[in-house]
């Protein structure tokens, strides 16, 4: 786990890849909690039988739903310290390049790319590729965004 210790220690990391997740497996159940969540029932993630005659051989997560794993699978790698708070800013460039079939492990890949001073704090960059187990492309690549704040 890295910390990353007030203004100045986020800065000193700029550049650094953070580290690497626990592996995490997509299960159907969880793929199917979360089509009930957002109302996103397409086939190709819900429907097993389907989805076995498709060009992936099964279901296959949301894109969405990859990414949001991205909280959970940081809190492992890296957290902030020295901060009276931290806010989810939000994402910039969002990408799945490739597709995260139901039943496999993925894991997260945390970079700090980027590190801007703002009013009370300092806005951090951090790439999140995450990375399917066996698999040469990353599902998802996102850069997110957060803000600090002393």
């Amino acid at each position: 786990m890295v910390v990353l210790e007030g203004v100045e220690g986020v800065k000193a990391r700029v550049g650094e890849e953070l580290g690497v997740s626990d592996w995490h497996e997509v299960s159907q159940v969880d793929v199917d909690a979360f089509a009930e969540v957002t109302n996103d029932h397409q086939w190709i993630h819900v429907d097993v039988q389907r989805a076995k005659d498709s060009q992936f051989g099964g279901t296959i997560a949301h894109g969405f739903y990859t990414l949001s794993l991205g909280p959970g699978l940081a809190a492992g790698i890296y957290s902030f310290g020295g901060f009276s708070f931290g806010l989810n800013y939000g994402l910039d460039r969002v990408r799945f390049p490739a597709p995260m079939p139901v039943g496999g492990r993925v894991r997260l890949r945390a970079r700090l790319i980027e590190v801007a001073d703002i009013e009370g704090g300092v806005q951090v960059k951090l790439t999140h590729s995450f990375e399917r187990e066996g698999a040469e492309k990353p599902v998802c690549v996102a850069e997110a965004l957060g803000r600090m704040y002393v």
